[in-house]
């Protein structure tokens, strides 16, 4: 009985220790201890003066990492093993945050609370179990068999189950408290229903600010800082680095791409040879997610696949593999396992074109070469004495914190998680690699995000002040147009002061328009309007605008009665989900964080260097 449950206990535990002798060995015996970058208890973030161990977070990213991987079928790029440390030690900060939490507001779980949640709220992951099923669906019968049984105990079942309710019932009556006085009337919704169910046609009327407009020099400091002041939170940057890279393509040749056209030729010989289509698909297909499932794509309607492959699969008939079809993917045999309509069903298995042998060794090669020549570190000059050697010409990549650094079309692999780990102007990466090639990267500059500072702004805060201005200078004549069309139309008046006309097409209050903006002033001044009526001049993001409804058509008042208790119950999530999540967020916002990772990242790479 539940011999899995007990299992996977086993394993749990087993796994989670491995994870953290590993990870504490490793910082033991890579030399960095006693280098002073890493101790066991270096501290990897520090929230309102409680610690957080990097080789905590460490384990603990090693955990995700793994098990993304698992889901994945694949390994991580840095990229997204940043976007793992990044996430985990989010987690583990609001974890602290929360603790502190708890303590000041004297919530705790009680042994009496433990056990009664353990009785009848089991967590997911145990009314998942399918040793705790009965015909498919969760027996609670079981449950509390298997809760009584010396086994529980024994394999550390109830021992972690504790642990998850110490931990869940505090952050729940938390929430509750935070979302108890929640409320939503029926105006509310009627409300959110007309906004979504409303509908005008409108005429749009548009004077603009020229695109090319130059700042106004004229405008004083005194300005500019009042301007700053009150939009300062929209000056908040991104990091943000401009990288030179060195690329050493994985160039594919017509002989890679014929010896995979001839591997799926021969794979389609021995499926027509009478071997099933899933048992190859699982065998050789390069698609690893649809191979475990037999090469299986699902079903679906048109517009899922790139159109080589969708034309391919259309017209073939239910049944039949299809000759190699040619895609950026490399080449695919395809089969059509039921039609309906334009919906289908069908598997495909995947062959890769791939470098060949001896040009992929001759590139490895290379790449060891570049390595070598530029040898990862702060001497910018070996990037460039390398480049000239090599015959490889720089090309420049923008990297954003938190996204894939970018060159054109290319993306560079771990360039932007390593530029934004503790990186300085002038600094070398190690070789990152991908199916596309090696790629060496040198930060030429490196701005760090966070919040907005003047003189760094300053620019921008005059292009934007100058733009207001200039709109202001259009409300005189836009005016004129309001004052024309009340007369006349609003076509003649716009003619008259050189002004755009457009038609908004059928449009909600929440739906983005181009003349008039989303959830704009704008947009709520033509749903104020009576039909036929011209408002006065309203700002728009680059200009000013008058506006003529043409048509309004109401929202259905009996569609909405009939589903008004439903909409209440999600209204009221979603508005106790946006309590706890701004609550939250202000508590991170209010609370000291000292994130230590890029100090840590730089003098660990030094330490190595």
């Amino acid at each position: 009985m539940l011999q899995q449950v007990r299992s996977a206990a086993k394993y749990i535990w087993w796994f989670v220790a491995l994870a953290f002798v590993g990870g504490f060995m490793f910082y033991e015996v890579s030399g960095l201890v006693g280098r002073q970058p890493l101790t066991p208890t270096t501290p990897v973030a520090v929230v309102n003066g409680r610690e957080i161990r990097y080789v905590d977070w460490q384990a603990a990213v090693q955990r995700e990492t793994e098990s993304q991987q698992q889901r994945a079928g694949r390994s991580l790029t840095q990229d997204e093993v940043r976007q793992v440390e990044d996430a985990v030690l989010d987690q583990m900060i609001m974890d602290v945050l929360l603790e502190q939490e708890y303590r000041r507001r004297g919530i705790i779980a009680t042994d009496d609370e433990v056990r009664e949640y353990a009785k009848f709220a089991p967590p997911q992951w145990v009314v998942q179990s399918p040793e705790l099923q009965t015909e498919g669906r969760f027996d609670p019968a079981k449950y509390q068999r298997f809760l009584a049984s010396p086994a529980a105990r024994q394999q550390g079942f109830l021992a972690g189950l504790e642990q998850y309710y110490r931990t869940e019932i505090p952050k729940q009556k938390l929430y509750d408290a935070l979302s108890s006085g929640i409320y939503v009337t029926d105006a509310e919704l009627w409300r959110a229903w007309r906004d979504q169910r409303d509908s005008v046609e409108a005429t749009v009327a548009s004077l603009e600010v020229p695109a090319n407009l130059p700042p106004d020099n004229g405008i004083s400091d005194g300005d500019l800082k009042a301007y700053f002041e009150a939009h300062k939170a929209e000056f908040d940057r991104t990091g943000r680095a401009v990288l030179s890279v060195l690329h050493i393509p994985r160039a594919i040749s017509a002989a890679d791409s014929a010896r995979a056209r001839a591997k799926a030729e021969a794979l389609r010989a021995e499926i027509l040879g009478g071997a099933k289509f899933e048992d190859v698909a699982r065998r050789e297909s390069a698609d690893s997610a649809s191979a475990v499932n037999g090469g299986s794509l699902g079903r679906g309607p048109k517009g899922r696949f790139v159109p080589t492959f969708e034309d391919a699969a259309y017209q073939l008939p239910v049944g039949q593999v299809s000759q190699p079809i040619a895609t950026p993917f490399g080449y695919h045999l395809i089969r059509v396992d039921e039609k309906k309509g334009d919906t289908l069903d069908l598997r495909h298995i995947l062959v890769r074109v791939q470098v060949g042998d001896s040009a992929a060794a001759a590139v490895d090669r290379k790449a060891d070469e570049l390595a070598n020549l530029t040898a990862a570190g702060e001497n910018p000059a070996r990037f460039d004495s390398a480049a000239v050697k090599l015959g490889l010409t720089p090309v420049k990549a923008i990297a954003l914190e938190g996204q894939p650094a970018t060159a054109g079309n290319l993306v560079v692999p771990g360039a932007s998680a390593w530029a934004f780990s503790g990186s300085k102007v002038g600094e070398v990466s190690e070789l990152f690699d991908d199916e596309n090639g090696y790629y060496v990267a040198r930060v030429d500059s490196l701005v760090e995000g966070g919040k907005a500072d003047f003189d760094a702004a300053k620019a921008e805060i005059r292009q934007r002040v100058t733009i207001d201005r200039a709109i202001e200078k259009l409300l005189p004549k836009a005016q004129q147009v309001a004052q024309q069309a009340a007369a006349g139309s609003l076509e003649g008046a716009a003619a008259a002061q050189g002004a755009t006309i457009s038609k908004t097409g059928k449009i909600a209050r929440t739906s983005y328009v181009p003349a008039l903006g989303q959830l704009t002033e704008a947009i709520g001044v033509a749903f104020g309007l009576p039909i036929g009526a011209i408002s006065q001049p309203v700002k728009v993001e680059n200009g000013v605008a008058v506006i003529r409804v043409d048509n309004y058509q109401h929202a259905d008042s009996a569609a909405w009665a009939a589903q008004k208790e439903q909409q209440r119950d999600a209204r009221l999530q979603m508005l106790r989900q946006q309590v706890v999540q701004q609550y939250m967020a202000d508590l991170k916002k209010q609370a000291k964080i000292d994130d230590r990772r890029k100090a840590i990242n730089a003098m660990a790479r030094r330490a190595e260097s």
